[in-house]
């Protein structure tokens, strides 16, 4: 195991991984982690596909994101202007 680094916590709960580990794990912009618990500590690891089941909104968010990043640009561009006449609907 490589060296520990030492992270604050930020107010909204956040912490930088710092761009040695992310590099060595291959995370990038946009990736899926999976938070959870393993004896006391706090466990990250990246993933490819949401598990099935997993409904929370924030499982969905991150489904649609790594969904939209693999589709072709007419389906993205249909997909933008179907969510835009959702809103438009909701807001009149």
């Amino acid at each position: 195991m490589s060296k520990p680094m030492y992270r604050l916590v930020d107010g909204k709960g956040r912490v930088l991984i710092p761009k040695s580990m992310r590099e060595a794990a291959k995370l990038e912009y946009g990736d899926i982690v999976c938070l959870g618990m393993a004896g006391g500590k706090i466990t990250v690891r990246k993933v490819e596909v949401i598990e099935v089941g997993d409904q929370s909104p924030e499982a969905v968010e991150a489904y649609v994101r790594t969904a939209f990043q693999f589709m072709p640009d007419s389906l993205r561009l249909d997909l933008i202007g179907e969510l835009s006449r959702l809103l438009q609907k909701k807001e009149g």
